[in-house]
């Protein structure tokens, strides 16, 4: 038997021990399995008291069951539950009773949403939204994934397609019509009206998505300096906990240490870099290079330095768009008043761009005086990235792009549709062709056309029973 027409099953609840597992079962043999381990099929949908027997009559454990008949269940499939006491052997019980059953077998990774998606119950940015919604950190990105999971991006594109598709029989219509004088321009007109629109609407929401999928991965935050500055004893400081080796000997950190971070609701990447400084040692040199390349790809830089000076500075060369921020740290080493810190950090920041971080650019760095082993100045900091966040978010928070593979194919589905319009004076057949291919795209988004090769790569991260 074809293995996806075979019935799986799989604990869809806690790695045991817990209080309770939930078994699910899904596929043709869900009923008979229903009513062998319960004696009796409960009404449908309906929490029922049974006792699980295994095949040879031995019980296995009280459990509540429930039944979903398909294809009015999550998959589109008979469906069944078990819900169980949570010991390892009790699973181990039951798993046994499940397998001996012919045709059943244990569950591959998603392959629940998977038969969710290919039984038409979810399109494929729906099962996306799911697998963001499981591998959510931080309540923002659960905000969005719950979003896609509810057709932030599918209904949207649906309504885009299905509005490709009635310019397009437009367009048809008129080629059937040639021979009919003016008819072909009648219908041509009105659907090319149609297609400037909706490219429009389109591009509008790739242009305000330009943030959106960032907030899956996160806003990355390198913490650069000179040895010897407090690097590592900053980042210490900002996650709460020891995750970097503080030492007072320079080239300590030599690698790129990276943490994730919880910023009032923002995913946060933040990263350690190795000293920058000129060294003979080839693991340090590497360290530096590392340290440079990962400054240059961050969304903001910390510049951290435990002086005025910044001569050691020289040769970082940032982009022109990547803010850089100047912390000046170990206030607790060398204490000087408030308005000192403040006239000292500012003479700083502008030596910062002076020094030749990002040549030509005037505006002085934002500046912050801290002593990440003491405290001081901590709070100040963490409500600065906590705003730079809030803004770098605000705009695609509620975004429809989260993927990478949604910006591209709405990006292709847009420029076919340009192209569309651009062939007008070609003839109707080019036209009909480019809407064909922007049709073609919307549904590749939403799994409906040409997407097996995609389906294996998408649902291989999925939990087991899910």
């Amino acid at each position: 038997m074809d293995p996806r027409e075979q019935t799986i099953f799989a604990l869809s609840s806690g790695r045991p021990p817990t209080a309770i597992a939930i078994v699910r079962v899904s596929g043709a043999q869900a009923g008979t399995i229903v009513d062998a381990l319960s004696g009796e099929r409960p009404p449908p949908r309906r929490a029922t008291f049974a006792r699980l027997r295994d095949p040879q009559g031995e019980a296995i454990d009280d459990a509540v069951v429930l039944w979903f008949p398909g294809p009015a269940s999550a998959t589109g499939e008979d469906v069944a539950e078990f819900h169980v006491h949570g010991g390892r052997a009790v699973l181990a019980a039951l798993f046994a009773a499940l397998a001996h059953f012919k045709d059943v077998r244990p569950a591959e990774p998603g392959e629940f949403t998977r038969r969710a998606f290919e039984n038409g119950k979810i399109d494929l940015t729906e099962a996306e939204g799911l697998d963001d919604l499981i591998h959510a950190d931080t309540d923002r990105q659960r905000r969005q994934a719950l979003r896609q999971l509810h057709g932030l991006l599918g209904d949207k594109a649906r309504h885009w397609r299905q509005q490709i598709i009635d310019a397009a029989a437009l367009v048809e219509a008129g080629i059937d019509f040639a021979d009919e004088g003016d008819v072909p321009e009648q219908l041509l007109a009105p659907a090319l009206a149609k297609v400037a629109k909706l490219k429009d609407e389109i591009e509008q929401a790739l242009a305000a998505s330009a943030r959106s999928e960032r907030l899956r991965d996160g806003l990355v935050v390198a913490i650069v300096g000179a040895p010897n500055v407090g690097k590592s004893t900053l980042m210490n400081a900002l996650v709460r906990r020891e995750v970097a080796i503080v030492s007072p000997h320079a080239g300590t950190t030599r690698d790129v240490i990276e943490v994730q971070l919880d910023l009032d609701g923002y995913p946060v990447t933040l990263i350690d870099t190795a000293g920058i400084r000129d060294t003979s040692d080839p693991v340090e040199q590497e360290g530096v290079r590392r340290a440079k390349a990962r400054a240059g790809d961050a969304d903001l830089v910390l510049w951290l330095t435990e002086t005025d000076s910044v001569a050691e500075h020289d040769g970082l060369d940032l982009p022109r768009d990547v803010p850089c921020w100047l912390v000046r740290n170990k206030l607790d080493l060398t204490p000087v008043s408030a308005a000192e810190q403040e006239a000292g950090n500012l003479a700083a920041g502008r030596k910062l761009f002076d020094g030749g971080i990002r040549a030509g650019v005037a505006e002085p760095a934002r500046c912050f005086a801290i002593s990440a082993a003491r405290g001081d100045g901590m709070p100040e900091l963490i409500g600065a990235l906590q705003s730079f966040a809030g803004q770098y978010f605000a705009v695609g928070e509620s975004g429809l792009v989260a993927r990478t593979r949604h910006r591209e194919l709405l990006r292709t589905a847009a420029d076919l549709l340009h192209r569309s319009i651009e062939a007008r004076e070609l003839g109707e057949e080019l036209v009909a062709e480019e809407l064909r291919g922007a049709a073609v795209a919307l549904g590749r988004l939403l799994g409906r056309v040409d997407v097996e090769d995609l389906l294996d790569v998408i649902f291989r991260d999925f939990c087991i029973g899910k």
